[in-house]
């Protein structure tokens, strides 16, 4: 890890470090925002009264603490410079994500809803490379600024990871002498509709249902006649903000393409190999607290007359957790690191199943880590006096949305037996 990250970048995680102590944790502290981070997070980060939606009270906390760190130049770290970022490389972005997530839940990172002081902004970078000019200027400045938000509508009530045999479908039609597309059908975990100004919407727009051809990606509106929200789906990891949409006769002009018409996959796919090394760390810094704090309760707690760490029971089980976190934590930065010197195609060919097997041992080593914290800790651990049940239930969530295990373990099949990627 030290070879691999430079003098810049351990200064980088003092300066954070610092921030968290003296912006983040005052607030944290003001008034009873305790109430959103000790034994009482689900309740008071949940509106019940609208459908489990996040609460405004904790959104708005959300947004003050990425407004501080926009101030001090943290946000916008992952974006190219031309956009005020800091130039960020994957691996940078992979020691940051492992670092916050780490300290455990707070104002710095929350995993919950994928907040963090150190932004991602996929979309922001979608509109950068499959954007045209106007949408860049309409789309991009807004992104950055929080003006903008941009949900995804890819996965739907009866697809998820066959993307390719989605049927919504948009059709040529013109209105009132303007060319555009009447979009039909329906999408599942469309999240942050509640807050979202547009919505990316996947429809098929030419070919057969499997084909990765003939699927455009449309901007569309938000709200606009025929989009609806259905219902917000309850879910393991509290409170809600992933609806079913309904897409009835939905129409938008021609503008509102991004990217080639029917090679909306490209976009849909732009960014899947850095957001699944990102993950990969964050469920890293999560194991690494979940290690931590168990060793540390371990050798603090005494049971017949002993401390708890004296048991062998106890020792193997951590030491095996962390063996594996060194070891993937070793992979994922050096992954990380081979993708900083190759471009997109590139790491598609020759790293997408070293990028598979960081997302999914990390993801699982997560959840491994909660639920040994949980185990070691004994009934408190099984509280919710104690972090673990919240990033048990996240990090649960992260074996399926990122491309679920089978999809990993598939794209690592596939290059081992040839059938995809550069041995093909």
């Amino acid at each position: 890890m030290n070879v691999l990250i430079s003098d810049t970048l351990c200064e980088l995680l003092q300066r954070l470090d610092a921030f968290i102590e003296e912006q983040l944790k005052p607030l944290e502290a003001q008034g009873d925002n305790k109430r959103f981070f000790d034994h009482r997070r689900e309740f008071a980060r949940t509106d019940w009264e609208r459908d489990g939606l996040p609460s405004r009270e904790w959104e708005a906390l959300l947004a003050e603490a990425r407004r501080l760190a926009r101030d001090a130049g943290f946000l916008a770290y992952a974006l190219p410079g031309e956009y005020g970022g800091g130039d960020a490389s994957n691996l940078d972005m992979a020691v940051v994500r492992e670092h916050l997530a780490a300290k455990g839940i707070g104002l710095h990172c929350d995993l919950q809803n994928e907040h963090s002081i150190v932004g991602n902004f996929p979309t922001t970078l979608a509109f950068r490379d499959f954007g045209s000019e106007a949408q860049k200027a309409a789309f991009i400045p807004g992104s950055i600024a929080g003006t903008v938000g941009v949900a995804f509508g890819l996965t739907e009530p009866e697809h998820g990871s066959d993307a390719t045999w989605l049927e919504t479908t948009a059709v040529a039609e013109q209105r009132d002498g303007v060319a555009g597309w009447c979009l039909n059908g329906s999408k599942m975990w469309t999240t942050g509709m509640h807050v979202a100004t547009h919505v990316l919407l996947f429809a098929r727009t030419a070919g057969e249902q499997g084909s990765a051809r003939g699927i455009t990606c449309f901007v569309v509106p938000n709200p606009s006649p025929g989009l609806r929200v259905e219902e917000w789906l309850w879910t393991f990891n509290m409170p809600t903000d992933h609806p079913r949409v309904s897409v009835n006769n939905v129409w938008v002009p021609e503008s509102a393409v991004l990217g080639e018409l029917g090679l909306g996959l490209a976009v849909a796919q732009h960014f899947v190999h850095e957001n699944r090394i990102r993950q990969a760390a964050s469920s890293l810094g999560t194991a690494r607290y979940c290690i931590r704090e168990s060793v540390a309760y371990a050798r603090e707690r005494h049971t017949f007359g002993r401390p708890l760490a004296s048991n062998q029971g106890i020792q193997f089980r951590l030491a095996e957790l962390h063996a594996d976190y060194e070891l993937v934590k070793a992979l994922t930065f050096q992954v990380a690191a081979e993708m900083d010197q190759m471009s997109k195609p590139d790491v598609a060919e020759r790293l997408s199943d070293k990028v598979a097997i960081c997302n999914y041992r990390a993801n699982r080593l997560a959840c491994e880590a909660a639920d040994a914290a949980i185990q070691v800790h004994g009934a408190m651990g099984y509280s919710r006096y104690k972090q673990f049940e919240h990033h048990y239930r996240h990090h649960r969530r992260y074996r399926i949305t990122e491309g679920s295990d089978e999809i990993q373990l598939r794209k690592i099949a596939g290059h081992m037996f040839g059938f995809i990627g550069s041995r093909e």
